[in-house]
């Protein structure tokens, strides 16, 4: 259905218009919006409110608007240049291995979720499926390549187990729906944290360390920034926003060169030009973070990367039409099964070592939502902690076509 806004001028001018007027109310003192904003995180309504202007109000289409693109492409490496810009790696090294292990336990949730999922419906509601088996598990292989490490996983599975377009477009829905459900449950949970940690018995010293430290740094160098000042920090941002889409365009062609080798090692992220885009973003960051243009932290720079981030999260909710959940009923079954084990895995294993609730929801985020997504659940916890969501994404691109693989296998199996 054609949306009433198609010009994306108006699309920018109206998500702006309702980010501003969620973070105005969220600060108001009236009793109403304090109440409201207890139970309703500002994040979460960032990213639901502009799915709700696509269905049932049809004001906007994700999929006429180029603004995730831009967002995606432009304002998040952007954002991740800015945001890493104060990042305290001596602080991240500290958080120790809990971190690792929780993305390990939500690739494994992935792994074994998808079989566990289709064993399920296949056995006990067979007639809510309407694919036959042998179509199923190998679209199914693109949602498990999507989920662990991201759209050039997912078009490997397409090419290595021969799945039809028409199965395949079924599934980017599955896949798009379902992660997007869930990622709006992590954005609740990064305001329930406290909460969610006391059941876990979690020691969070270590990230609440990390965030002071930050913390105390930018009330250092906190000043009022002057306009040379901010002409320095969009030059910062967007000019190293620059130099990674150009070292992209360079190490494309060059890795997709070797095509043959690296497909046959099952690594098609290093031909993607996305994963290039945001890896060198961030080292760029990172490097920066150990010169003078830390200081930039002073006049804003994490609080720049911010409204960045936010402005994606609105263009991501914007991609997300929950009216697909009633066309796929029977598949979407099976992916809100699936996403259930990968949840299920991944509260078993932070009970047991006692990982803070941060670690399940980055180490979800970083398989499936990958680096798009990643640090704005990082983010919802803390500005200072999305420098982390990235470093686990981009291990989730490299481990991606592996373990879609595995679990492509054991879904085979099962059917």
């Amino acid at each position: 259905m054609q949306p009433y806004f198609t010009n994306d001028a108006v699309v920018t001018g109206l998500l702006l218009i309702v980010l501003a007027l969620i973070f105005y109310t969220s600060h108001l003192e009236r009793p109403f919006w304090k109440k409201f904003y207890t139970y309703v995180p500002p994040l979460l309504l960032c990213y639901f409110l502009p799915a709700f202007l696509q269905w049932p109000l049809g004001l906007v289409s994700g999929e006429t608007s180029n603004l995730y693109f831009v967002a995606s492409r432009y304002f998040l490496p952007a954002s991740l240049i800015l945001l890493c810009l104060s990042i305290d790696l001596k602080g991240i090294l500290n958080l120790g291995p809990k971190a690792l292990i929780m993305f390990f336990a939500a690739t494994l949730g992935i792994i074994f979720g998808g079989p566990i999922a289709l064993f399920l419906i296949v056995n006990f509601a067979p007639e809510i499926i309407s694919a036959n088996p042998d179509e199923l598990w190998r679209g199914l292989s693109t949602v498990a390549g999507s989920w662990i490490g991201g759209g050039a996983n997912q078009t490997a599975m397409k090419e290595i187990f021969e799945v039809s377009d028409k199965i395949f477009s079924t599934m980017v829905v599955v896949d798009v729906v379902v992660a997007n459900i869930w990622m709006g449950f992590l954005l609740y949970g990064a305001s329930i944290t406290n909460r969610v940690d006391r059941w876990l018995k979690a020691d969070t010293s270590a990230i609440e360390q990390l965030k002071k430290r930050v913390e105390d740094y930018r009330a250092k160098v906190e000043r009022i920034p002057s306009t040379t000042d901010l002409f320095i920090l969009l030059a910062v941002a967007f000019g190293g926003t620059a130099v990674a889409h150009w070292g992209s365009d360079v190490i494309t062609p060059f890795m997709s060169s070797f095509s043959e080798t690296l497909t046959r090692l099952r690594l098609d992220s290093l031909m993607s030009g996305f994963f290039w885009l945001i890896v060198i973003a961030t080292t760029l960051g990172l490097g920066l973070s150990f010169s003078k243009a830390k200081s930039l932290e002073g006049i804003g720079a994490s609080k720049w990367g911010s409204v960045f981030i936010y402005f994606l999260v609105a263009t991501i909710g914007m991609r997300m039409n929950i009216a697909e959940v009633f066309e796929n009923l029977g598949l979407f079954a099976i992916g809100l099964v699936w996403m259930l084990v990968h949840v299920i895995i991944l509260l078993i294993v932070s009970k047991l070592i006692k990982a803070p609730f941060f670690f399940v929801a980055v180490g979800s985020q970083a398989n499936i939502g990958g680096a798009a997504s990643a640090p704005v659940v990082a983010s919802a916890f803390s500005p200072s902690l999305a420098p982390v969501g990235v470093l686990m994404a981009v291990l989730g691109y490299a481990l991606g076509t592996y373990g879609a693989i595995i679990c492509a296998f054991l879904m085979q199996a099962v059917t």
